[in-house]
């Protein structure tokens, strides 16, 4: 007899065993993406509302203090927080090449309202405004400037769905999707006619062509 080479049989439990660890990864990096992008954009919302500057306007012999808050300062944070919000839901409704794009989309969100803060922390100009509105002079500047820690909470909650559009972006292929198929209960096929009506006219003389009495089962 001549020699008989063993053939390594392929372990049949390798191939279920990658399918179920890249099913949990996905099911985590979406449970991440979503965590992230609603909380990023629920505190940029809120952060945007409270105060990011404080000062004072010189009026005669004394002075009078003025706030600016976010929405004062840039409304972009905002703004683009909403737009991640769309983009967050509309990764659902998209696929390949459309989720891509809005994963895209997503991650620009977060990272322009992250910049749009972190710029807006230092800005005076918004009550340079006020100043000049406050006093009636229009060469007015605002004394005493100083700025609170909410335009850094903006900038980090940016970052968040940053964050959010980048698993989207890395592990978004493998989410599930909307589905676009809806079923009708009780109506007709796809397609088909309804069913015939036995009491128009139409069909009672098709049945008496045909010999049968409409009225049989009646």
């Amino acid at each position: 007899m001549g020699d008989v080479t063993a053939v390594p049989v392929p372990h049949s439990g390798a191939e279920p065993e990658r399918a179920a660890r890249a099913a949990a990864s996905g099911r985590r990096s979406l449970a991440a993406a979503l965590f992230l992008g609603a909380v990023g954009a629920a505190v940029v919302l809120l952060a945007s509302g409270q105060t990011w500057a404080e000062g004072t306007a010189a009026v005669g012999a004394g002075s009078v203090p003025l706030e600016a808050d976010g929405r004062d300062v840039t409304g972009l944070p905002a703004a683009l927080a909403v737009v991640g919000l769309a983009a967050l839901v509309a990764v659902f409704a998209v696929r390949r090449a459309g989720r891509v794009i809005v994963s895209a989309l997503l991650a620009l969100s977060g990272a322009g309202a992250a910049a749009a803060a972190f710029l807006g922390a230092s800005d005076s100009t918004a009550l340079d405004e006020k100043a000049r509105q406050t006093t009636g002079d229009t060469a007015a500047v605002i004394d005493g400037l100083t700025h609170t820690a909410w335009p850094y909470v903006t900038a980090a909650a940016g970052l968040l769905i940053l964050a959010a559009g980048l698993l989207a972006l890395r592990y978004g292929s493998s989410w599930p999707a909307m589905s676009g198929r809806y079923e009708r209960e009780g109506g007709a096929p796809r397609g088909g006619r309804p069913a015939a009506d036995p009491d128009r006219p139409e069909e009672l003389w098709k049945a008496l062509d045909r010999g049968e009495d409409p009225t049989g089962d009646r």
